[in-house]
């Protein structure tokens, strides 16, 4: 992560922090009372390939004794309403502010795997794994939406596995390296306001 990055995402994280404190303790407080505690969920993921964080979300799913791996239809009885309506916008995400300010991850950058995926592919990742994770990022725009297609119609824990490391862990890892090649500031800004507005472009126009 390059210096001018880290005080982007710093500056930014403050901003939106105090801006987004009511939503913050809005959706904490829907959460705490329609499905109760515990409000927050972590999880470990992996910003190198050898070293770990945990990383926040508020809980949208009901808690499970033995959990692994990726969510799909697997698991889909266990997301709540609350989970869902959280997760349509991503709002289960504003707990990363937190991760951001940690340095644990950026706005932008692929996202941070499981440490079973990055020991299933060490050298995958250690090429993607070159960039910060962060929130959003390219193959989180161009291909999260067919990943929900694809795991949606997994029924087992093993069939989303299998899914998810035949189909899902290539095409992610080719967009992040793709990213990773053409990452700037203001190519961030502009994957940050497509996760907004899902409306931009996001391919650079080509000058004639």
């Amino acid at each position: 992560m390059t210096p001018g990055k880290r005080i982007f995402d710093i500056c930014a994280a403050v901003l939106l922090g105090v801006v987004l404190s009511p939503l913050i303790l809005g959706v904490a407080l829907l959460v705490a009372l329609r499905d109760g505690r515990p409000v927050l969920f972590r999880s470990e993921r992996m910003r190198s390939p050898d070293e770990g964080f945990m990383l926040w979300k508020f809980r949208s799913m009901r808690p499970a004794a033995q959990d692994s791996g990726v969510s799909g239809g697997d698991k889909a009885d266990r997301v709540t309403p609350t989970g869902r309506f959280l997760r349509r916008r991503r709002l289960d995400e504003l707990p990363q502010l937190w991760n951001i300010l940690r340095g644990d991850i950026s706005f932008v950058g692929p996202r941070p795997p499981l440490r079973r995926y990055v020991e299933m592919f060490p050298d995958l990742y250690a090429e993607v794994l070159k960039s910060r994770p962060g929130v959003t990022g390219l193959a989180t725009l161009a291909f999260h939406r067919t990943e929900e297609r694809l795991l949606s119609g997994c029924t087992t824990a093993a069939e989303t596995e299998a899914v998810y490391v035949a189909r899902c862990v290539p095409w992610k890892a080719a967009l992040d390296l793709i990213y990773q090649r053409q990452g700037s500031v203001c190519y961030d800004l502009r994957i940050m306001v497509a996760t907004v507005w899902r409306r931009m472009p996001l391919r650079r126009r080509r000058k004639a």
